[in-house]
């Protein structure tokens, strides 16, 4: 029986993706909680060891350190047989918002809440900046799911799995009321949390918080 271990920190949305793929595969993993904020990931000790990249999360996986969410994501897909897509379209759909989330939501969301809520001094034009980029993202990923119910058809993928993990958190980190800006993604995010096994993020990912400071 394989066992998998998650390096992660509870606020990382990345390490929410891994622990709630796993968790909806019906696979438990241990959890190694790592010190994020005070900087353990920049330790060179810490690169050497656990990932030379210096980011959050890592897996374990069979005697592997398997890293960068969005192949560990195909990885477990394929290895389970879930959230994969059912055709050739579907599949190619997934690469696509896996791509586009990591480039566009998920990098610029990750970056805005923490600079936003998690930061003591936050630059008010770079909060700007950020924000009127995500305006454009959730515009553009609330159009598509006018249209269907899922990122790449009726059926949820890894995709959506990805694209909804920084967008489930609490409103006082993201900043963002989806249920009044989005309502297309915030019934989404209702449908994925139907998904038998869903839990919310800090259900998921127990530890030592960061300090808000909004």
């Amino acid at each position: 029986m394989t066992v998998f271990r998650l390096h992660y920190f509870p606020e990382s949305g990345n390490s929410y993706k891994l622990a709630l793929m796993l968790t909806l595969c019906g696979q438990t993993f241990e959890p190694v909680w790592t010190d994020f904020g005070g900087g353990v990931t920049r330790t060179t000790e810490w690169r050497t060891t656990v990932n030379a990249m210096g980011e959050i999360p890592v897996l374990e996986m069979d005697g592997e350190r398997l890293t960068q969410t969005a192949p560990i994501l195909l990885k477990l897909s394929e290895r389970f047989g879930q959230y994969g897509g059912q055709t050739e379209t579907e599949r190619h759909e997934v690469l696509r918002w896996l791509f586009w989330d990591n480039h566009k939501l998920s990098g610029y969301m990750a970056t805005y809440r923490y600079l936003r809520t998690f930061t003591p001094t936050p630059d008010p034009q770079v909060l700007t900046f950020f924000r009127r980029r995500l305006d454009d993202f959730l515009g553009i990923l609330d159009q598509r799911l006018r249209s269907q119910p899922f990122a790449a058809g009726d059926a949820a993928t890894v995709a959506d799995l990805s694209m909804i993990a920084y967008l489930s958190y609490p409103t006082d980190e993201t900043g963002y009321d989806l249920a009044v800006s989005h309502q297309a993604v915030h019934a989404w995010l209702g449908r994925v949390a139907q998904l038998p096994g869903w839990r919310a993020p800090y259900d998921l990912l127990p530890g030592q918080r960061l300090k808000h400071y909004v």
